[in-house]
């Protein structure tokens, strides 16, 4: 029998009942070592309730539950208090421990932060981008509010065995071009469908000289290519990393040499541009030099995707000295509380809002457009965030690029699209 990749591995070990071998395409039943859930749990209690009252009814393990509030954070209007207020009571009723409410910031970002997140693991999140995880070597993947009413009931899921592909990139990036770009290029030379439930595994030099910070910009980004699971490499630098955030034991899960993979997609990013995600689909892709000159209205530095210390350092020493431009605005929102204050030690801050940008709290923001950094009928939006349909951000009229950090800011400053690489 031929070896296993990452996916099958983490699988295998969760099968119910036991099954070493687990081939692509198999309907299995999981073991799940952690949930994550937001606003969608409200869903989910009020589905407790209807099948038997909640105070009877309890989820699998309140220990492998984590609860926080990022999208609506904090609520912005009355409905969303009410939904709030919901969710807190059944926190308490359901003695959930590891309850962020509305302090901490965006999910994928708290939850290994915190030490949720370790190598071999299986996760479930009610939010499409859990894939994050993938770059510390865990299985996540997001599911509905159905799905997830299951799991906080059983413990389990049921899951086909995806087929894995693998992106093995290789060269050292130029200056200014960050794992964004990478990632961006791929869905424009392969389809927002090339992974559709598929495992990826990014390989090569490239993805070992990557920070564990951008690995997760890669992996977050892969649910837009379709992907399952998106694995980063298990080296050292993802141990010593969690090893950090938590004293529970683990072991890196890596590939057979001889695992089967569906496809093997090369890639050299010694040569690479900035890229841009044209409206309104993520594989409308175009290289920096084609989008020069396109004018903003607004640029937007946060996110699951771009909203760690990296990403602020990085536009931080674009925006030193320079002013953004007086016809844009440009939102900055840390994913969490702790880079939000790691950038403010660091004095980001200062050399942001000297520059007239606007520093939000921690949370999904502009992203979403439900919530701060709405555009309006035919602006246009910069965004270092990982979606650009239709009216995600607005106005249906309204236009999103969506590109890396440092191609926010240099455009931010010039006040249309501008390459990041002149600065």
């Amino acid at each position: 029998m031929s070896g296993q990749t990452i996916a099958q591995k983490i699988l295998s070990s969760h099968c119910i009942p036991e099954n070493p071998f687990p081939q692509p395409d198999d309907i299995i039943m999981a073991k799940i070592d952690l949930i994550m859930s937001h606003f969608g749990t409200a869903k989910v209690l009020l589905d407790f309730n209807k099948i038997r009252p909640s105070k009877k009814r309890k989820v699998f393990d309140p220990e492998k539950v984590v609860i926080l509030f990022d999208h609506y954070n904090p609520a912005p209007s009355e409905k969303w208090a009410s939904v709030h207020d919901l969710i807190r009571k059944f926190v308490k009723n359901q003695k959930i421990k590891h309850f962020y409410d509305i302090k901490e910031g965006i999910c994928h970002q708290v939850l290994p932060e915190k030490g949720h997140v370790r190598p071999g693991m299986l996760i479930i999140g009610g939010d499409s981008h859990t894939t994050t995880h993938g770059a510390f070597n865990a299985a996540g993947c997001g599911v509905g509010n159905t799905d997830l009413f299951y799991a906080y009931v059983k413990g389990q899921t049921w899951l086909r065995v995806p087929h894995t592909i693998q992106f093995n990139i290789s060269g050292k990036l130029p200056h200014n071009v960050m794992s964004k770009d990478i990632i961006i290029k791929i869905a424009g030379d392969h389809g927002a469908d090339v992974a559709n439930y598929k495992a990826i595994e990014f390989t090569g030099d490239t993805m070992e000289q990557l920070s564990i910070a951008s690995r997760m910009t890669m992996s977050n980004f892969a649910l837009e290519l379709g992907a399952k699971f998106a694995f980063g490499v298990p080296d050292q630098k993802v141990a010593d990393w969690v090893k950090q955030r938590t004293s529970v034991p683990f072991e890196l899960v890596k590939a057979d040499e001889d695992a089967v993979y569906e496809k093997v997609h090369e890639m050299d990013v010694s040569e690479l541009e900035p890229q841009v995600s044209c409206p309104h689909t993520v594989d409308n892709v175009k290289p920096i030099s084609e989008v020069v000159g396109i004018k903003i209205n607004q640029a937007f530095l946060g996110s699951c995707t771009n909203g760690r210390l990296e990403d602020l350092q990085v536009a931080a020493k674009i925006l030193e000295g320079h002013q953004v431009h007086p016809d844009v605005r440009m939102i900055i929102t840390p994913a969490s509380k702790e880079v939000w204050l790691d950038a403010m030690k660091a004095g980001l801050f200062e050399i942001f809002i000297n520059a007239g940008a606007v520093i939000t709290n921690p949370n999904c923001g502009a992203c979403f457009g439900a919530h701060g950094g709405v555009l309006a009928p035919s602006e246009r939006c910069i965004s270092s965030s990982n979606r650009n349909f239709q009216g995600r951000m607005g106005s249906i009229a309204s236009e999103i690029y969506l590109a890396s950090p440092a191609t926010v800011a240099a455009s931010a400053i010039k006040g249309e699209i501008t390459d990041p690489r002149t600065f």
